[in-house]
């Protein structure tokens, strides 16, 4: 996903508006935007609460930046700069997380990204861009660049697949299908790296249809009342602790909107904070919440 992430936005900056800002990581990978835009990017240092502030800095300047670093330190680090310097004044920066979930697994919970939904989702002017696959890192690449705001994008560290299909006009807070659906009305409703665990335990979901979420937040909750009431039940999916999750965020926009569905979430319970292992050992722990 990340190699990706940079091809993807060498294609995007027609305008050389765009901006990359690392805190001093992503070496190896950010190389070849750097070559082609040199003074379009710029290495903060260990320093993520000075980097959030640069980037506010250059936004403000009829720019859009993306501040790119693993997940953990480009949202708890600064997440005082990201609510005040970014959200409050409404500015094109976009908080490019690495290794979403437990990614790092092997590096223990300093690098579990499992509560950063929680975070990011309480910034209202905030969208959350959580690719499943390379197809929508592609789309929600596009849909950013196309209306550049406070956004938030999750990113997977071994997601290499294309389960999805290209979706060319993205848009936010609509449930997409994958091609092997058969009109079940009980569905799986994935956001994120999560996609990559539910296709590798597909036999669990043989009688569901799944769909992907890949752009939603705060702004979107009202749009999920309609896309719900279709289905009997729905089982979500993700990477992420159940409190303040996914999961926990379209209950929040059904109960708001006074609609009662029948919704199980899947998620990691807080056991796994003393987890020091691999992404695949770490989501066996994935557990049911009603």
């Amino acid at each position: 996903m990340r190699k990706d992430f940079i091809k993807n936005l060498i294609k995007l900056n027609k305008k050389k508006n765009i901006f990359l800002i690392i805190n001093d990581l992503g070496f190896n990978v950010i190389e070849p935007f750097k070559k082609k835009f040199p003074k379009n990017t710029f290495n903060a240092g260990v320093s993520e609460q000075n980097m959030m502030g640069m980037c506010a800095g250059i936004a403000s300047e009829n720019n859009h930046v993306f501040a790119y670093s693993i997940a953990n330190f480009s949202t708890f680090r600064c997440a005082e700069q990201i609510r005040n310097d970014v959200d409050y004044h409404n500015l094109p920066v976009t908080v490019v997380s690495v290794g979403g979930g437990v990614g790092y697994g092997n590096l223990g919970y300093s690098h579990h990204a499992i509560q950063d939904y929680g975070l990011m989702r309480m910034m209202p002017k905030f969208k959350i861009a959580s690719p499943g696959d390379l197809n929508e890192v592609k789309s929600v690449l596009n849909y950013l660049t196309k209306n550049p705001q406070p956004s938030y994008l999750r990113l997977g560290i071994n997601n290499e697949h294309k389960y999805t299909v290209n979706k060319k006009n993205i848009i936010p807070g609509k449930w997409y299908p994958l091609t092997l659906n058969k009109g079940h009305e009980n569905v799986v409703l994935s956001t994120g790296t999560s996609l990559k665990w539910v296709m590798n335990n597909i036999e669990r979901f043989k009688n569901k249809d799944i769909y992907t979420l890949p752009l939603w937040g705060m702004s979107e909750k009202k749009k999920q009342r309609s896309i719900a009431s279709k289905f009997s039940s729905i089982t979500t999916v993700e990477d992420h602790l159940y409190d303040c999750g996914f999961g926990s965020w379209l209950k929040e926009s059904l109960q708001t909107s006074g609609t009662n569905r029948n919704i199980q979430s899947l998620a990691l319970p807080t056991e796994v904070t003393n987890m020091v292992s691999s992404e695949e050992n770490i989501l066996k722990k994935m557990k049911t919440y009603n």
